[in-house]
């Protein structure tokens, strides 16, 4: 009877504890889905004096600015960020998958025990490290070097630099997310593979990328999350010319640098800290939108591949 009423207490505590661990993880998704809710609405209320004084359309599409006389165009600041990040994006992805597919099918282990801790350390560099070091070196080559092939001056604070700078800074997370999802394929696979006649390269192809394809593709939206939020090395090798850039020679002006270039001097003029905090809106929508959309073609992607 003693024993009986011992399991039943146990059974009880043992629910009891399953009861306030389910309760204290649906606490936690709750609060970090309110969160993000109340970051977007405390976005709105700030950028709201902009907003009724203009259209969002005329804020987004005009290039004017000129906050002393209240025009607030943000489209140069757009596509600046646009144009930076993308051009991060195409040059890290290929090299980053590349260099992934290296350590994960055809080095030794010993390489993989040595270079992912050097990608650990060049993550962990403050960008404002990468931001000088685009300065002396980056800078400096496109405007003595590589420029004068195709224009005839470029200062080297360009989009060129901006995307250069952005695409080592996000170099290290894509090759260390790329290892991990390539090294979570099952060897059998892998064997199965080169013993019905395939090479290597046609293993890695059709079976590496196949499997992984979601998980590349959720690495790649969270590449681009992290380089369109990027403020300080971009500020730094961009120029801060407020213009839509229209060659990779020209200078720009991304939304994160306005923002951490500006901020300082809204004090003095209430729609001006409006306009910055749309710009912030603006950075904040890009980055959901751009992530809902992910969410969906990543569950289609998983479905046809399933």
């Amino acid at each position: 009877m003693n024993n009986r009423e011992e399991l039943e207490k146990n059974n009880r505590c043992r629910t009891a504890k399953d009861r306030i661990a389910k309760a204290i993880m649906k606490l936690l998704t709750i609060t970090s889905v309110l969160l993000l809710i109340i970051i977007g609405i405390g976005l709105y209320f700030k950028s709201a004096p902009i907003l009724h004084e203009k259209s969002l359309w005329e804020l987004i599409s005009t290039s004017q600015w000129k906050p002393l006389k209240g025009d607030f165009g943000f489209f140069p600041f757009i596509m600046s960020t646009l144009a930076v990040t993308a051009l991060a994006v195409i040059w890290a992805l290929p090299v980053s998958l590349l260099n992934a597919i290296m350590l994960t099918e055809n080095s030794r282990p010993f390489a993989k025990r040595i270079v992912l801790p050097t990608l650990d350390i060049l993550a962990g560099i403050p960008s404002v490290v990468y931001g000088v070091w685009g300065i002396l070196i980056i800078v400096p080559w496109i405007s003595d070097r590589f420029a004068p092939h195709f224009v005839e001056y470029s200062t080297g604070y360009t989009v060129l630099a901006g995307g250069i700078v952005l695409g080592i800074m996000i170099l290290p997370m894509l090759i260390s997310l790329f290892v991990e999802l390539f090294s979570s394929v099952p060897k059998e696979l892998r064997d199965a593979s080169l013993s019905l006649g395939a090479t290597k390269w046609q293993t890695t192809k059709f079976v590496v990328l196949r499997k992984t394809l979601p998980g590349i593709f959720a690495a790649l939206i969270l590449a681009i999350s992290r380089a369109m939020g990027e403020t300080i090395a971009v500020l730094m090798v961009c120029g801060n010319i407020i213009q839509a850039p229209h060659s990779l020679f020209d200078g720009c002006y991304p939304l994160p640098a306005l923002i951490a270039n500006n901020y300082g001097e809204m004090l003095s003029l209430p729609m001006y800290e409006s306009a910055l905090m749309f710009a912030a809106l603006i950075l904040f929508v890009v980055v959901l939108l751009f992530n809902i959309a992910s969410r969906l073609i990543m569950h289609r992607i998983e479905k046809s591949f399933a």
